[in-house]
């Protein structure tokens, strides 16, 4: 172990010779379980209610946040909520309702497509298959497995952006593709852990870990993480860097599961919905 920081965190041993690939996989391990203690609620912070809702979630949550895409679907739910009933849509509306999420003109034509694939070629049903999922407009691996994950009780691990940024920090990899990282990854847990083990990863991604000023000295794994002091280490300007239940905020969730600590989040305004 390393020596104890102020806050009471562990700093990450200074290793002098080269970890070998047992050790990583043991100190990878134990960060997923310490993972656990910290995020024991850790879920998919898309508000959904069924497999439709959370594909197309999914599918509007790239390149933006996944608060504005909760903030924005129940207002396309409501007016279009089933595939039949967006693959129907009027791009135009579709694509003024959607507008706050980003590249909407993109968004809308994968909306638009993946809702005809599901209307015309599985039944109006979201199929439960990753070949399938990926062969709609818009889907890629990483939409498939978070529908999958969590829609379907399918493992798989969810390689965004949270994700593929602290497994590089913690050397579990040194890929940059998405695919490559999920492949070294899923060699070193087991299947039955990789659909929570992303939300976990993705959580502290997004509450402490941050990808410019990662904060360090309130990390809960700082002792196993050989990356310690790229960021924060103060424990006080640290504590001011977490976001979300640690920093005190609402998480992104309007409708967070029942033992979600922090409070729900803020439907968008109307004004901020017509101002995009």
């Amino acid at each position: 172990m390393g020596e104890q920081a102020p806050n009471g965190v562990r700093k990450a041993a200074n290793r002098t010779k080269p970890e070998s690939r047992l050790a990583m996989i043991r100190r990878a391990r134990r960060i997923n379980r310490e993972l656990a203690d910290v995020y024991p609620y850790a879920h998919p912070e898309l508000d959904f209610r069924n497999p439709f809702e959370l594909l197309v979630a999914t599918v509007l949550s790239a390149q933006t946040t996944d608060l504005r895409v909760n903030q924005t679907t129940p207002a396309l739910f409501a007016a279009y909520p089933t595939p039949e009933d967006l693959a129907a849509a009027v791009p135009e509306e579709l694509e003024e309702i959607i507008r706050p999420t980003g590249f909407f003109r993109a968004k809308a034509r994968s909306l638009l497509g993946l809702s005809a694939g599901l209307r015309d070629r599985f039944g109006g049903e979201v199929p439960g298959r990753l070949e399938d999922l990926v062969s709609l407009p818009g889907v890629g691996r990483k939409t498939a497995f978070v529908v999958l994950g969590n829609a379907f009780g399918v493992p798989g691990i969810t390689v965004d952006t949270h994700f593929g940024r602290l497994v590089r920090r913690w050397k579990w990899t040194e890929q940059e593709d998405p695919e490559k990282v999920e492949a070294e990854i899923a060699t070193i847990f087991p299947k039955s852990e990789w659909t929570m083990l992303s939300h976990r990863v993705i959580f502290h991604g997004r509450r402490i870990c941050h990808a410019r000023k990662p904060a360090c000295g309130a990390c809960p794994i700082a002792h196993l993480c050989p990356s310690y002091g790229e960021g924060e280490t103060d424990p006080e300007k640290a504590a001011k860097l977490l976001k979300y239940e640690k920093g005190g905020q609402p998480g992104q969730r309007l409708n967070p599961p029942p033992d979600y600590p922090g409070s729900p989040a803020r439907p968008l305004a109307p004004a901020a919905r017509e101002a995009g």
